[in-house]
């Protein structure tokens, strides 16, 4: 099984902390870490600027529908971002206990 980590941006912690719990009890993600950070994009004509949320998931690849699916569910933006990244490299340890915590 090859880890990913799935990433999306909300717009509060409130939302953040809720989409978090919500895929660690589902065991979608083994774990889900949550970071204050600052956008700059182009949405409907104006350049937006303002604080968000990062919310980064560990988890494995054959889970990545699901998380992407659970996400859009939860999720409060019309349009939200949402893409993964494999692991180039992970300590076997480490890997091993993300395969434990996502429900296979």
């Amino acid at each position: 099984m090859t880890a990913i980590a799935v990433v999306t941006t909300v717009a509060n912690r409130k939302e953040a902390r809720a989409l978090a719990r919500a895929l660690v009890e589902a065991k979608l993600a083994a774990c889900a870490q949550i970071s204050r950070i600052e956008s700059i994009y182009p949405w409907k004509g104006a350049i937006e600027h303002g604080k968000e949320y990062r919310v980064l998931f560990k988890t494995i690849n054959d889970h990545y529908p699901a998380v992407e699916r659970a996400i859009r569910e939860l999720h409060s933006y019309e349009l939200p971002a949402i893409h993964a990244f494999a692991f180039e490299h992970v300590a076997p340890a480490y890997a091993a206990w993300i395969e434990e915590n996502v429900a296979v």
